[in-house]
């Protein structure tokens, strides 16, 4: 056996060296859009000729199935999300990546130049476009040793395939492969710590919201634990849906439920509200007035917007032959104990308190007064001069609210 080469020397401590700082990388939760690209200029540095490198994982989001991280030596560094859907574009069934899913495999290697090659997918022939010479991939899974046993490829475990190209003449050496996959373990520690806190990140904002995901996974998750801020609160609710779950199968209920909270969703959040919860058919969402200074009048123009967006949802889905529904909403403001709230093993990240209970009776004034959209004082009297189109209903006794309120609509 020959002794090895002072290059190869150099070669493995080098990746020994990025070993390490791989996994302090994963130890400080480095983004892998930042590490990837270090990473990547290190490999070349230590003489392995990157030209290119793609890292693809699933993804535990509602909308986004999978996402895939690139770094090109020339710059053009990337992160794409693919979107979830039940059947399989023709570019993913042509790609390696399926290929190495859906066979008993855990690496494919192809050489580009070679007239007649083994494997041929249409990437390939962008990569050549590129100068790319050779292409080496791999899969490894997560939960269990055997990485070459079939994944299915709609339904991928957690894991990761990294590919690699090089524009090197007569491509990767073998100590360039070598190298590499003994990299690959410590490479898929640092992507399972950053999927990880990624999973937590999305799992805790799809169920929680966004600002209360941030808030538990920064550690604020001791039951009782909460502080008092002020906001508008947001209460929502659809019209007639215990009719309408009565009519119509579940399915239907399921996916109308699913159209009319999408735009209520997207409505609150992007004029910057946080969504609480869902309650049946209804929706509690808060805009925080120390974030927000300007709330009030965010919270009301996000509700102008709704109601735009509702009539061109029903128009929607009247053509599509759907069942239309309308909403009813209730806007009120004050101090809010804003935290976690439950039992032992079981806890909600909510608000509490008379301003919430004031919100709620303010929705239940909706049918008595006929309006879709009924408003505190508490939100409108500030805004009477600049807001033309905020009316007065007259003033009314709450069940269970001290003082008289007076209520307003949009005209």
């Amino acid at each position: 056996m020959a002794a090895p080469t002072l290059e190869n020397w150099e070669l493995t401590a080098a990746l020994k060296d990025l070993t390490d700082w791989l996994i302090q990388q994963g130890l400080e939760n480095t983004p892998v859009e930042i590490w990837l690209e270090a990473c990547c200029n290190r490999l070349v540095a230590a003489g392995i000729p990157l030209q290119r490198a793609n890292i693809t994982m699933r993804a535990h989001h509602p909308e986004i199935g999978t996402v895939a991280f690139r770094w090109h030596r020339d710059g053009e560094n990337e992160r794409v999300d693919f979107r979830r859907r039940t059947d399989a574009p023709e570019e993913y069934l042509q790609s390696p990546i399926y290929y190495l899913l859906n066979n008993n495999i855990e690496e494919i290697r192809q050489k580009l130049f070679v007239p007649d090659p083994a494997l041929n997918f249409p990437i390939f022939d962008e990569l050549r476009d590129r100068g790319a010479t050779d292409y080496f991939a791999a899969k490894r899974m997560f939960l269990r040793q055997d990485n070459a046993a079939p994944v299915d490829p709609m339904n991928a475990e957690e894991g990761v395939i990294i590919s690699l190209a090089t524009d090197a003449p007569g491509g990767f050496s073998d100590a360039h492969l070598d190298g590499l996959r003994q990299l690959l373990p410590p490479l898929c520690l640092t992507l399972k710590c950053g999927a990880n806190r990624l999973m937590a990140e999305d799992i805790t904002a799809a169920y929680l919201g966004r600002d209360a995901s941030k808030r538990v996974l920064s550690g604020d998750i001791t039951r009782g634990s909460s502080q008092t801020i002020p906001a508008v609160i947001w209460y929502f609710d659809l019209q007639g849906f215990t009719k309408l779950s009565e009519t119509l199968p579940g399915t239907a209920i399921i996916e109308m439920l699913n159209d009319c909270f999408a735009e209520a969703v997207d409505v609150v959040e992007r004029y910057g509200g946080n969504v609480l919860k869902f309650m049946g058919d209804g929706m509690l969402a808060i805009f925080d007035m120390d974030q927000i200074p300007d709330a009030r009048r965010v919270a009301i123009d996000a509700a102008q917007e709704l109601r735009d967006a509702f009539v061109s949802l029903n128009e929607r889905r009247a053509t599509d032959g759907l069942a239309t529904t309308g909403f009813t909403l209730a806007l009120h403001a004050g101090d809010v104990l804003y935290g976690n709230i439950g039992g032992k093993t079981r806890l909600d990240f909510t608000v509490i308190g008379p301003a919430v209970n004031t919100t709620s009776r303010i929705l239940g004034m909706c049918s008595a007064v006929d309006q879709a959209i009924v408003i505190s004082a508490k939100v409108a009297a500030p805004l009477l001069e600049s807001v033309p189109d905020l009316v007065s209903l007259g003033q009314y006794r709450l069940r269970g609210v001290r003082e008289r309120q007076e209520l307003f609509t949009l005209d």
